[in-house]
């Protein structure tokens, strides 16, 4: 019976995730109240939090979402089996407050857990997913977020059949859709072997909407709130071939008045979720939010990036102690460009704009405009001029350009292994490493459409190729005598002669060897929007 309700509900899955355009294009923005009041859960919470999100312009800049978390009901069903939503913390009832949160503009989202109990021992839904279901529908929700505590046993298997019944569930025609946010993967997250937190997100991709894929964010007012978000921004780095239309990788809340965080460490949340095409979820006292915190959740060309109809997840171009540099590509062409300062304190940064996939060859005498997104300035740099220069970004604080007149772009960043974290590194020699991030040319890599070739900007007219197993570089790569590798959505780089993988062997040398299943060894994140 498992294994026929998951090729039932696989079976379901690509209609589901071609339907997922529709129900979320893009990511969600709002409120939900786990990581600011954990099971300190009532109805005046999300009242005072959509008569201030009214007031302030967090509505009107698009936080159209207002999300109950765990603990809204009764320890115990009722005879019917539905669960009963407990009265002293929701005296007007639920079909009251959706009602009030439509009439005030917003869209209404519930939590449940697909175990027998929550994560805090509330009723779960293992064994009542249709009664459920019926019951979230009929009280006025349409955003389900579906928790992975209490399962029978922690075997991804066990998780995927369990999920699976929510997927074919969903995929019935309903008069309201119901966006699925997906907490599985988060359960085989950090793990030494990463293969069954890989295959949770494939089936978590096609079951629904958004995925939480890693550790709740820290709770007010505990723990390291900055020491947190990186864990989460690191884990959402790992991720980025998931992400489409349709389907948001969620690194989990803005935690914007955690006591722990700098002002800058906020607005580098901010900026780093908007990079991603993340969820803008913010779990906050949103009534006593100060006017520079509205500010910059509100800023409107951040949130133009996050809501992206191409929805790309920035990746990694380059990373060292300090520095990580991201970009993507935006849906009208425009390449963005994020810049984190990771050390603790200001510094100033260059950029040679080759490295986002500018080639000033290409586009001639145009000059590139590049707009700051935090100060909105203009600026505008010549061919052949200086590497972008941004002087003293503060310790933890993010900057975010937009530069535009670039076409064409030459999809450009770090191929790096998501398990070790290590970097496809080039050399002089031709001789080709995995080696810790250290931000050099050697270790950025250019994807050229025109000929299929794969080049380090260190050795930007030559290529890699597997030579009896072993990738090297070489001279003269041409299409006609050179073979050209294609990424695979699997997360392998495939030389098209040979079939085999691109591989990080034990001493650290890169090879070309058979494909396996999801193995640590051969799954690579780098740049998306390429065509080899």
């Amino acid at each position: 019976m498992k294994a026929q309700a998951v090729m039932a509900a696989t079976g379901l899955a690509s209609s589901a995730a071609a339907s997922s355009i529709n129900i979320l294009p893009t990511p969600p923005m709002g409120f939900n109240n786990w990581a600011r009041f954990m099971t300190n859960i009532n109805e005046s919470i999300f009242i005072d939090a959509g008569v201030a999100m009214s007031n302030n312009g967090l509505r009107t800049a698009g936080y159209n979402r207002l999300n109950l978390d765990d603990a809204w009901s009764l320890m115990q069903r009722d005879a019917n089996g539905s669960m009963v939503a407990d009265p002293a913390k929701f005296p007007s009832s639920l079909p009251w407050l959706t009602d009030w949160m439509r009439s005030n503009g917003f869209k209404a989202g519930i939590y449940t857990d697909a175990g027998s109990l929550s994560c805090g021992g509330y009723p779960g839904a293992l064994n009542h997913e249709k009664r459920d279901l019926q019951d979230f529908l009929r009280w006025g929700f349409d955003y389900l977020k579906m928790d992975g505590c209490n399962l029978p046993n922690d075997e991804e298997e066990t998780y995927h059949e369990t999920y699976s019944r929510w997927a074919s569930l969903l995929s019935y025609p309903k008069d309201v859709a119901m966006v699925f946010s997906n907490s599985a993967p988060a359960y085989f997250s950090n793990q030494k072997n990463l293969t069954d937190w890989y295959r949770a997100m494939g089936w978590a991709s096609d079951y629904g909407q958004l995925a939480r894929h890693s550790a709740d964010i820290v709770t007010y007012p505990n723990g390291n709130g900055w020491k947190s978000i990186m864990f989460n921004y690191n884990q959402n780095l790992r991720l980025a071939r998931f992400q489409r239309p349709g389907f948001f990788n969620d690194p989990d809340f803005l935690i914007p008045d955690h006591p722990s965080l700098t002002m800058q460490e906020k607005k580098s949340q901010f900026a780093l979720w908007c990079s991603m095409s993340s969820p803008l979820l913010i779990s906050a006292h949103i009534p006593s939010l100060p006017k520079e915190t509205i500010d910059f959740l509100t800023n409107p060309r951040l949130i133009a990036v996050d809501q992206d109809k191409l929805a790309q997840q920035a990746t990694l171009v380059s990373r060292n102690a300090t520095w990580d540099v991201l970009t993507r590509t935006l849906a009208n062409g425009d390449r963005l460009l994020t810049i984190l300062n990771r050390g603790d304190s200001a510094a100033s940064v260059h950029i040679p704009l080759e490295r986002a996939g500018i080639d000033f060859g290409a586009i001639g005498d145009t000059n590139v405009t590049v707009h700051d997104l935090w100060t909105d300035r203009v600026t505008y740099l010549t061919p052949g001029a200086a590497p972008l220069t941004i002087e003293n970004i503060p310790a933890h604080g993010t900057a975010v350009f937009r530069l535009q007149s670039i076409s064409p772009i030459t999809p450009t960043g770090a191929i790096f292994n998501t398990n070790s974290l290590k970097c496809l590194t080039d050399s002089p020699s031709g001789n080709v490493t995995w080696d810790p991030c250290q931000g050099t040319d050697a270790q950025v890599w250019a994807f050229h459409k025109e000929d299929g070739r794969v080049s380090s900007l260190l050795r930007p007219k030559d290529c890699i190729v597997p030579v009896d197993g072993v990738v090297k570089t070489t001279s003269g790569c041409m299409r006609h005598h050179t073979n050209p590798w294609t990424y695979k959505s699997s997360g392998n780089l495939v030389d098209n002669k040979s079939g085999n993988c691109l591989t990080e062997n034990i001493d650290g040398t890169a090879i070309a060897e058979g494909c396996g299943y999801l193995l640590n060894q051969q799954w690579w994140e780098s740049q998306k929007e390429r065509a080899f």
